[in-house]
C-alpha cells in the first residue's frame, strides 16, 4: 500500500505514484527516443543496459550512413539533369539533419537528463490542487503538440517510403527484361546493382527502417523541445499563481510575507536555470532544424512544381505532406520560443498587477528584482544565432520562397 498524507482540503494527495503525473509530460518522448538509444539513462543502470544502448547507437549510425553514402555517390556520379539532382538532394539533406540531431542528443544526454530530473522534481513537490491543475493543463497541451508533430512526421514517412514505391510498382529496366521497385534513396551502381530482385528487396527493407529512424529523430527532437518548453510555461504559471496569493497567503504557503517572497524567488530562479539547461541541451538541434527545414522546404516546393507538371499526383501528395510536416516542425520550434518569452513577460506584469501596495514597505522592494529579470525575458535560440519566435518563422518562410524562386530561375535558364 502506497504511503499517503493529506495536509488540507486543497492539498494534493502525495504518494509514491507521482510518476504517473510525470508520464503526462515525458511519456510520449520516451516512447519515441528510447528505441533509438537517445533517451538519457539514469545513473544507476546495469552494464548490460549500457552495452545494449551503445549497440543501438551503432545500429542507428550505420542505418543513416547506409542511406546517405550510396545515394550521395549516385547523385554525384550518375545523375546529370538538374531536377534529378534537386529531387535527391532533399532526402540527403534530411538525412544529414537527422545525423547531426542524433549526435547532438547523445552529446547532451546529461543536460537532457537534468531537465527530466527537474520535471520529476516539480511534479513530486506539488502541494496544492490549484498548482496541480495548472501543471496538468500544460502537460496535456504539450502532449497534444507532441502527438500532432508525430502524426505529421510519420505520415510523411509512410507516403514517401510506402505509398510512392507501391504506386510506382515494378519498373522495367531500360534495354533489359528485369523489373525493379524504385528506392527512396537511389544507390550507385559502383556499389551494387539494386535492379536485381534479391538485392532490390533487401535495400527496400533496410531503407524502410532507415527512413523510420530519421523521421523518428525529427519527431523526437521536436517533441522533446515542446515538452520541455511547455513544462517551463506551466511552472511560470504556477509562479504567477503564487504571486497572486503573495499578499493574503494560501494554505500551503508560509504564514509570513518574507517566507512567501522567498518561495517565489526560489521558484523563479529554478525556472531560469531550467530554461538555461534546456537551451544548452537543444540549441544545436534547433539550429539544424531551423536552417535544414528552410532549405528542405525550398527543394520540396520545387519538386511539387515539377511533379505537378508531369501529372504525378502521388508524388505531389507525398511531397506536399512532407512539406506540411516540415513547416509544422519549424513552426512548433518558433511557437514555443514565442510562448516561453511571453510567459516570462507575464511574470513581470503579474508582479505589478497584484496588491503590492498592501505589502510592508521593505517587502515591496523584493518584487523589483523579479520585475527587472522579467523585463528582459528569456528567449530560446537556434544555435545562439536566431531567436525562436513567430517573426523568425515568418522570415524562414520568406527565405524558403526566395530560394525557390532563385532555384526555378537557375534551372529554367539551364534548360
Amino acid at each position: 500500500m502506497a504511503k499517503r498524507e493529506i495536509t488540507g482540503p486543497n492539498s494534493v494527495t502525495k504518494d509514491n505514484n507521482y510518476k504517473k503525473d510525470v508520464d503526462l509530460s515525458i511519456q510520449w518522448n520516451r516512447w519515441i527516443l528510447k528505441p533509438m538509444g537517445v533517451w538519457p539513462s539514469s545513473r544507476h543502470v546495469s552494464l548490460l543496459e549500457v552495452c545494449f544502448k551503445r549497440l543501438m547507437n551503432v545500429v542507428c549510425y550505420s542505418l543513416m550512413s547506409f542511406l546517405f553514402a550510396p545515394c550521395y555517390l549516385y547523385v554525384s556520379l550518375e545523375v546529370e539533369e538538374a531536377y534529378g539532382k534537386v529531387k535527391n538532394y532533399g532526402p540527403l539533406i534530411f538525412c544529414v539533419m537527422a545525423y547531426v540531431k542524433y549526435c547532438s542528443l547523445i552529446v547532451h544526454a546529461n543536460d537532457i537528463r537534468e531537465c527530466i530530473n527537474c520535471i520529476e522534481r516539480d511534479w513530486r513537490n506539488i502541494s496544492h490542487a490549484e498548482d496541480r491543475e495548472i501543471m496538468v493543463a500544460n502537460a496535456n497541451f504539450g502532449r497534444r503538440l507532441v502527438k500532432i508533430c508525430s502524426f505529421f512526421m510519420f505520415s510523411g514517412f509512410l507516403f514517401y517510403y510506402v505509398a510512392v514505391p507501391i504506386n510506382a510498382g515494378n519498373i522495367a529496366e531500360e534495354g533489359g527484361n528485369r523489373t525493379f521497385i524504385p528506392l527512396a534513396f537511389p544507390v550507385s551502381k559502383l556499389i551494387v546493382d539494386t535492379h536485381h530482385k534479391p538485392t532490390n528487396q533487401i535495400f527496400l527493407s533496410i531503407q524502410f527502417f532507415g527512413g523510420l529512424l530519421i523521421h523518428g529523430i525529427a519527431a523526437g527532437a521536436c517533441c522533446l523541445i515542446a515538452a520541455f518548453a511547455v513544462h517551463a510555461c506551466g511552472q511560470m504559471q504556477v509562479l504567477m499563481c503564487w504571486l497572486n496569493h503573495l499578499v493574503d497567503g494560501r494554505g500551503d504557503m508560509s504564514n509570513n510575507t518574507n517566507g512567501r517572497i522567498a518561495k517565489i524567488v526560489r521558484q523563479h530562479v529554478r525556472i531560469q536555470k531550467f530554461l538555461a539547461v534546456m537551451e544548452k541541451a537543444l540549441t544545436q538541434v534547433s539550429l539544424m532544424e531551423f536552417f535544414g527545414c528552410t532549405l528542405a522546404m525550398c527543394l520540396l516546393g520545387y519538386c511539387i512544381i515539377m511533379e505537378s507538371r508531369a501529372k504525378n499526383m502521388t508524388a505531389v501528395v507525398t511531397y506536399s505532406i512532407i512539406l506540411v510536416s516540415l513547416v509544422f516542425n519549424i513552426f512548433i520550434f518558433c511557437y514555443i520560443g514565442e510562448l516561453v518569452a511571453e510567459q516570462c513577460r507575464k511574470v513581470g506584469q503579474m508582479s505589478y498587477m497584484i496588491d503590492w501596495y498592501r505589502l510592508p514597505e521593505n517587502t515591496k522592494l523584493s518584487l523589483v528584482l523579479i520585475m527587472a529579470v522579467s523585463s528582459s525575458p528569456t528567449k530560446l535560440t537556434a544555435g545562439y544565432l536566431v531567436k525562436l519566435s513567430l517573426a523568425s518563422f515568418s522570415d524562414a518562410m520568406k527565405t524558403s520562397v526566395a530560394f525557390l524562386n532563385m532555384l526555378r530561375t537557375l534551372t529554367d535558364l539551364r534548360e
